[in-house]
């Protein structure tokens, strides 16, 4: 098993912790996370963009001239694309873009983006993130120490401490470990994550 290093709030080495290799030295598999990423995404999709078609709009139902004779070319209906006011050719209608993907696949996809981020050494584990009182600028500055711009900041448990001194500052999103998905460890640089929440994700992935 490997071993990370684990901070204080300062920054300061505090002990060790031993991490699994199946979950943080696993194959990254770039596939997998091209797909957990789209999968996410579609999910997200309302797929409420609706047009009416010729059927569906309103008047037209009687044919605007004689077929022949008068010069013009022959129509049958006045909501016919072509027209002013006509329905939508071949436009979109309300639809579900969710696709299924496999249980065994989403969590090989998620132990493939933890182990880039550790590959990578974004991952920083601190015995605990709380302040001991709510202050955006205090936490602000402990990401400035820390060189940190873009983070995913991961819980063991709700620590309205530390969510509420981040939640307002850019590029910083708090997860609690059952939250931690492909997309945001895509999505942020680095990943701040407490010992006890990385217990938790190795006996949830495990």
């Amino acid at each position: 098993m490997a071993k990370i290093e684990v901070f204080d709030i300062e920054k300061k080495p505090v002990s060790e912790k031993e991490i699994q290799d199946a979950i943080f030295q696993a194959e990254v598999k770039g596939h997998l996370i091209h797909d957990m990423v789209r999968y996410q995404l579609a999910a997200r999709r309302q797929g409420t963009a609706a047009t009416k078609g010729r059927s569906e709009v309103a008047g037209g139902g009687k044919k605007p001239y004689r077929q022949k004779g008068t010069g013009n070319a022959r129509q049958g209906c006045i909501r016919a694309p072509h027209y002013v006011g006509g329905g939508v050719a071949f436009g979109s209608h309300p639809r579900d873009y969710t696709f299924k993907l496999n249980r065994k696949v989403k969590k090989s996809a998620l132990k493939s983006a933890l182990s880039l981020k550790f590959k990578e050494e974004q991952v920083l584990v601190f015995n605990s993130l709380d302040q001991g009182k709510v202050s955006t600028k205090e936490f602000s500055g402990f990401l400035k120490r820390l060189g940190v711009g873009s983070a995913l900041i991961v819980l063991s448990d709700e620590n309205p401490n530390v969510v509420l001194s981040a939640r307002n500052i850019p590029h910083i999103k708090v997860v609690r470990s059952e939250g931690v998905n492909v997309y945001d460890l895509m999505k942020y640089k680095n990943v701040l994550i407490t010992e006890d929440a990385v217990s938790q994700l190795e006996g949830a992935l495990s």
